[in-house]
């Protein structure tokens, strides 16, 4: 690891967590001109996710910072406008279309390695794959040849293979999806001439890509910085020294840190989001984080047996004052926003969770809320009056 200058500022916890909520876009006024895009090129990647139960995941992140945009207008930010594409990030992400040059030591990673998650296809497949795109347009998997040879998520068909090969390698590119099938298409034709042409090297990618990461966490470890699109160490390191990021020491983090100088200009001051956050969102997307920052332990219970959930299938946390309060498993039923179980640490929020409650209704264009299970009933009537 390359040893860094000693740290010149002290900040405590309560001031860390402060910067970091506004480096998300969670204190202080919304961007509502900037509007989606505007939290996309701000965040730098917003994760993918197949759940959907309040909504997607990249639907729940612009929602929870700029409040009830209508949901047509977050996908049209995202798909088919040729502001962004689909790329592998943090995880599966969509990304500001100004980052297609940073990814390029990506790219160029999994082509020297020549196959991609250990599955390879034959050239003449691959070929064409990319002469079809090139005669008929973006295609998705099943309109080239098909995606699965059976119905296993994990048995794709060769030509499935071979697009996916294409996407790592940079060939081709996602900057749609229908029904959340991803549409493909040669790269030269989708991707704007001036970042096609933009190719930093793998050292200078590596560098600003850190710097994004300290800008969008504000402060933050070494972990954190490397977590946010999922950095190696060894290239990380090497990077560090010239991405700008200065070294802090925070009170009880018991790490080094690092801050965007522009987060230690001014206090973070203004108004706090009351909202339910998708387990998705980069605020809480790196668990170790979360629980430093907010004392918060989560885990995504979507894949743990009924039986053993302790907070529900897809429990959203529920931030307000800066804070994580409590926790949300919605579902919906027709018209019925329904709170399949809901934890809260401390009476005192039970507002604030009514609030995030009704607002997340409206949003999906539910009329009604009901709560099935509550950590502590005696609150019931309490919240069932303020929900209304």
């Amino acid at each position: 690891m390359t040893a860094m200058p000693a740290p010149a500022l002290e900040l405590s916890a309560d001031e860390a967590r402060r910067i970091a909520l506004r480096a998300q876009g969670l204190l202080g006024a919304p961007d509502r001109r900037g509007g989606v895009r505007g939290v996309l090129r701000h965040l730098g990647s917003v994760q993918l996710d197949t759940i959907s139960v309040l909504a997607r995941s990249h639907e729940l992140v612009p929602y929870a910072r700029l409040g009830a945009v209508g949901r047509p207008a977050v996908e049209a930010a995202y798909w088919g406008g040729g502001t962004s594409f689909e790329y592998w990030s943090h995880a599966a992400c969509v990304l500001p279309v100004e980052e297609w040059p940073l990814f390029g030591f990506r790219r160029r990673s999994y082509r020297s390695n020549g196959h991609v998650w250990g599955r390879s296809t034959e050239e003449r497949t691959y070929r064409q794959v990319l002469d079809q795109l090139r005669a008929e347009g973006p295609l998705t998997s099943t309109e080239l040849g098909g995606a699965k040879r059976t119905s296993e998520w994990w048995d794709w068909s060769d030509t499935k293979v071979a697009v996916e090969k294409a996407l790592a390698f940079g060939d081709v590119v996602c900057t749609e999806r229908r029904s959340w099938k991803r549409v493909y298409a040669l790269a030269e034709q989708a991707i704007p001439a001036e970042y096609l042409a933009e190719e930093p090297s793998d050292a200078e990618c590596v560098r600003r890509l850190v710097a994004q990461a300290g800008t969008a966490l504000g402060v933050a470890t070494r972990a954190d910085l490397m977590d946010y699109y999922r950095l190696k160490a060894k290239h990380f390191d090497a990077a560090l020294p010239g991405s700008g990021l200065v070294p802090v020491t925070v009170a009880g983090w018991g790490a080094p840190a690092w801050a965007d100088p522009a987060a230690l200009e001014t206090a973070p001051r203004g108004r706090h989001r009351t909202t339910l956050l998708s387990p998705f969102d980069s605020l809480i997307w790196d668990r170790p984080r979360t629980e430093r920052i907010f004392g918060l332990t989560h885990r995504l219970e979507a894949y743990t047996p009924k039986e053993k959930r302790v907070h529900g299938y897809f429990a959203m946390p529920l931030l307000t004052g800066g804070q994580l309060v409590g926790r949300v498993d919605p579902a919906r039923e027709g018209k019925t926003l329904v709170a399949r179980q809901v934890s809260l640490d401390s009476p005192r929020h039970l507002e604030a969770l009514a609030t995030a409650l009704r607002e997340a209704a409206g949003w999906v264009g539910c009329t009604a809320v009901r709560v099935e299970r509550l950590s502590d009933e005696g609150l019931r009537p309490a919240l069932e009056k303020l929900i209304g």
